[in-house]
């Protein structure tokens, strides 16, 4: 079988993880931090699912850190949590830009911390990335099998 870059078991796969792990908790730091997000439904399922993305990315480069550790290799695909993720932050940035352009909310309300939600959303679309990048690999490997 190929070597694919990202693949469970491998150093390349564990850093995959771990980016995973660093900019979804990135967004939940900025977004809790930014005041008055809870009264945003769509803010809250950020959270939520980068709360999830972050715990499941975890125990994801667990198992790739025993596996490197024991030098086993990891045949079985692992499905990842990309839809739920990618949900959480389209729905999050269309309340960003609704609130910042379309009805100019940020402006009148100079007590929103707007560019905190935004940056939030970022890192989220930024974990989503990497998430989509573990779901090709997996998708390849379950072809593969």
């Amino acid at each position: 079988m190929r070597e694919l870059v990202g693949r469970p078991g491998t150093v390349s796969g564990l850093m995959l993880r771990i980016g995973q792990c660093l900019f979804g908790a990135a967004s939940i730091g900025v977004m809790v931090s930014a005041m008055g997000f809870s009264t945003y439904t769509a803010f809250c399922y950020l959270i939520a699912s980068m709360g999830l993305q972050v715990m499941w990315s975890f125990g994801l480069a667990c198992l790739d850190v025993y596996a490197l550790s024991l030098k086993r290799n990891l045949q079985n695909p692992i499905l990842v949590t990309a839809t739920l993720s990618l949900a959480a932050a389209c729905s999050s940035a269309g309340i960003a830009v609704l609130y910042e352009r379309d009805l100019d909310v940020c402006k009148v309300q100079m007590h929103l911390p707007c560019s905190r939600f935004q940056l939030s959303v970022a890192l989220a679309f930024i974990t989503w990335f990497l998430i989509a990048l573990s779901s090709y690999v997996m998708f390849w490997l379950l072809a593969s099998v």
